[in-house]
């Protein structure tokens, strides 16, 4: 017996886990080779001793009413109240238990073997399980990894620690090339277990979160939380928007993120293969959020049309339009996708000076009493 005991604390420091875990996986390969020696209906516990370097195991019987269904479909581990009484004395009651000794010596060289095969099989499970657990409380986080290869579909395999991550097409940044040996950054999205490829980890670089956590590394005052992301939206190599907060009045949120001539932003950029990062002060006040968002464009008003289906109505001028939409329309669909508002652009007449305003017909700025938007700026 401590024989076996001492296979056990060795498997444990082999595979790198924990001792509570390889005793589990023992006493699930006890369990499985004693319903092997006898039939798989019956019911066993198993005991370790580690202390002692022993371990035991029962056969468990319980005494249920007679008539139940789980005497016809698990005969081996319960017994009627009736022939309980017949065999074992009229003192039982529903619900004890019959227990016996099961000593694995006694079945042969044929339960030893199987014992060592159960147990390798319950260890290995065991090593995968914790490895999930270990993986799956980093979900959200940047990893980082070497290059292993690459497929014929363009999916880059990364090693990192004792798992491989996936790199795919679709959450590479578009025009990424890696190629073997290549140390890469990417957000761990999930863990997932494959029947073809096992236990691996799926990456992303395309993902705000992914922007979101390298900013954090950067900025110290992320970090720490003195300025806290909003809301983030990307066009993964192309441009992406910050939404930053603070609470504190000496803190610049965006001089802050931006650092001494651009230095922590343009290190962002630079592991996003050169994405533009723009950084906007948010606001509790959406039509305050919505014109910040639509910066470098100079807008002339914003009206909410629906708080419900979220939607604006901004009026713009003409020579302002251009920066609103921005090449493509990325600037717009940015905005809408940071402030959570479907933006409809209305073009006035007239022409906005640098300072944001307009000669010619602009439309008069609907005034209100309602000061419910202000108050929240007071929370």
């Amino acid at each position: 017996m401590e024989k076996i005991v001492d296979i056990i604390e060795a498997m444990a420091h082999e595979k790198n886990i924990s001792l509570e875990s390889a005793v589990d996986a023992f006493k699930e390969a006890l369990i499985k080779t004693a319903k092997r020696c006898t039939t798989y209906s019956s019911h066993f516990e198993a005991k370790v001793d580690m202390s002692k370097k022993d371990y035991s195991v029962e056969q468990v019987i319980t005494v249920v009413k007679d008539g139940d269904e789980r005497l016809e479909s698990e005969p081996d581990a319960f017994i009627g109240l009736k022939e309980a009484h017949e065999e074992y004395g009229a003192d039982l009651e529903l619900g004890d238990e019959l227990r016996s000794a099961f000593i694995l010596e006694d079945h042969g060289r044929t339960a030893s073997f199987n014992l060592f095969k159960e147990l390798q099989y319950h260890i290995q499970r065991q090593v995968e399980q914790d490895l999930f657990g270990k993986y799956r409380d980093k979900v959200g986080t940047v990893m980082i990894g070497t290059v292993n290869r690459i497929d014929d579909n363009e999916n880059t395999f990364i090693e990192i620690g004792e798992l491989k991550g996936m790199l795919s097409q679709r959450n590479r940044i578009k025009g990424e090339k890696f190629k073997r040996g290549d140390t890469v950054k990417a957000l761990l999205r999930y863990v997932t277990i494959d029947p073809e490829m096992g236990m691996f980890l799926e990456l992303t670089r395309t993902a705000p979160k992914f922007l979101e956590k390298l900013m954090e590394k950067e900025v110290p005052e992320i970090s720490d939380e003195s300025v806290n992301i909003i809301a983030s939206a990307r066009i993964p190599g192309q441009r992406a928007k910050l939404a930053l907060k603070t609470d504190f009045p000496n803190i610049d949120p965006i001089g802050a993120a931006v650092g001494v001539k651009g230095i922590r932003i343009n290190a962002v950029s630079a592991e996003l293969d050169g994405e533009n990062i723009d950084c906007v002060e948010h606001s509790p006040i959406p039509e305050v959020f919505i014109t910040r968002a639509l910066s470098p464009a100079i807008v002339q008003s914003v009206k909410i049309v629906n708080g419900e289906d979220k939607k604006a109505i901004i009026n713009i001028t003409s020579d302002q339009k251009a920066k609103a939409i921005g090449k493509s329309g990325i600037n717009i669909r940015l905005a809408s996708m940071l402030t959570g508002y479907t933006l409809e652009l209305n073009e006035i007449e007239g022409v906005t000076d640098r300072t944001g305003e307009s000669s010619g017909n602009a439309p008069e700025v609907e005034k209100t009493t309602n000061t419910d938007a202000l108050a929240d700026l007071f929370k």
